[in-house]
């Protein structure tokens, strides 16, 4: 990946061209080319989806991958597909979005004190990433991690994110182990040098449409990540 990108634009400009995983290549070339009958005319992104929001942050969302018809159409985390459509009206309730529908990149959506990003930045066959993929999406999360200088708060959404996380943390000696993090709806843990997580189920429609994550059980945890960056903050100043 060569020398270290100083800057969040920076990033997502090697992001963009990244070709370390040929099956995820592929896949997201092939949807782009033959689409779906409802998004006929638009031109799909087709690549690697860069990191979305406000550089200065407190807070950083972590997701899964793109979804196929979703960010891989559109090229912005949780933009154009129903995922999206839970996750924004959330965010803008909490303060952090500045409209509820995002639906392109030139939508006009703006992030405060949030940045998004996901663990694999294409979007994968049946949503499901190989671990050799994952691996090879790391060391985006870890630079972009350290390039978020004003990060206290990661909200992980779904075990995966979680999982990515984790690793993130012990690759960057943050944690030792990762026996005292368990992944659950709610969860939250807070670490020696003060970042604090949040886990969430994944605003998927599979646990949207089922009750399984209510609109409310959402809220409450970015309402909670809002309070932890801000205690967090004062306490640093």
């Amino acid at each position: 990946m060569g020398s270290k990108p100083t800057s969040l634009r920076a990033l997502n400009e090697r992001i963009i061209q990244c070709d370390l995983c040929p099956r995820l290549r592929a896949y997201c070339k092939e949807i782009a080319r033959t689409r779906r009958r409802a998004y006929a005319e638009w031109e799909y992104w087709g690549r690697p989806v860069p990191s979305f929001g406000d550089p200065k942050a407190r807070i950083l969302v972590l997701g899964l991958a793109p979804g196929a018809h979703g960010s891989n159409r559109t090229g912005r985390p949780f933009t154009g597909d129903g995922s999206g459509d839970f996750l924004y009206p959330v965010l803008y309730d909490a303060g952090f979005a500045s409209q509820t529908k995002a639906t392109s990149r030139n939508d006009g959506m703006q992030l405060t004190d949030l940045w998004i990003t996901s663990v694999g930045r294409c979007a994968p066959p049946a949503n499901k990433p190989t671990p050799e993929e994952l691996r090879n999406c790391a060391p985006w999360l870890d630079q972009e991690i350290a390039l978020l200088r004003h990060l206290h708060v990661v909200v992980c959404l779904g075990r995966i994110a979680f999982d990515g996380l984790l690793g993130h943390l012990q690759r960057t000696g943050r944690i030792a182990a990762r026996s005292a993090f368990s992944f659950a709806h709610g969860a939250e843990y807070t670490l020696p040098d003060g970042l604090h997580i949040l886990a969430s189920f994944h605003p998927s429609l599979q646990n949207t449409n089922t009750g399984r994550l209510t609109r409310t059980m959402l809220l409450a945890i970015f309402h909670r990540a809002r309070k932890l960056a801000t205690l967090s903050a004062s306490k640093r100043a």
